[in-house]
């Protein structure tokens, strides 16, 4: 696990580096590592697991979203996302309107608590080789972190992944685009 320090810059964005990297001579403010909590997408959509892939589309089309949690009576069950949609369904040249989110959703769901370091995400997300992360409390979904996210709020912790880990094949378009 790498330590990481605040530290800012004349143009009072910050950016965290590992506590060891000495040949940059910055002041290092104070430990403050970002939560999964602090970047998740509060609002969340879900849906029935037995609703069709084509409502799923509609509604995901509709709010702007790329991924849509599955649930059955109250309980989430799995993750449907563009992806599925065009890999499952479209490729495969399936009927979406007769075809079931939980035919082809994601399940289990992985998912990481509000106080997750996105160090820890961002790792999961590679291992899982998965853009999604839904972030639950006490059994409840309460939001959802994506790749993007982190990628916007903390391209160093994605930089650092890369010195030590083959990004998947399926996250290296996310990661090109965000990280130089």
């Amino acid at each position: 696990m790498h330590v990481f320090y605040y530290r800012a810059f004349n143009n009072n964005y910050g950016d965290f580096v590992p506590k060891d990297e000495s040949e940059n001579k910055v002041k290092e403010k104070t430990f403050i590592p970002i939560k999964a909590e602090d970047v998740m997408a509060r609002e969340v959509v879900i849906l029935d697991e037995n609703d069709s892939v084509k409502k799923a589309a509609e509604i995901m089309a509709k709010v702007g979203v790329s991924a849509i949690i599955a649930t059955a009576e109250g309980k989430t069950k799995g993750i449907l996302t563009e992806r599925d949609i065009l890999k499952r369904i479209v490729a495969e040249g399936k009927n979406s309107r007769k075809t079931k989110v939980k035919d082809i959703m994601s399940s289990p769901l992985v998912t990481i608590g509000p106080s997750t370091d996105l160090e820890v995400a961002a790792r999961l997300m590679f291992e899982k080789k998965i853009k999604n992360l839904p972030v639950s409390h006490e059994n409840r979904l309460i939001g959802l972190v994506n790749l993007q996210d982190i990628c916007r709020i903390q391209p160093t912790i994605l930089r650092l992944l890369k010195q030590v880990m083959e990004p998947p094949k399926n996250l290296q378009k996310v990661l090109r685009y965000y990280i130089i």
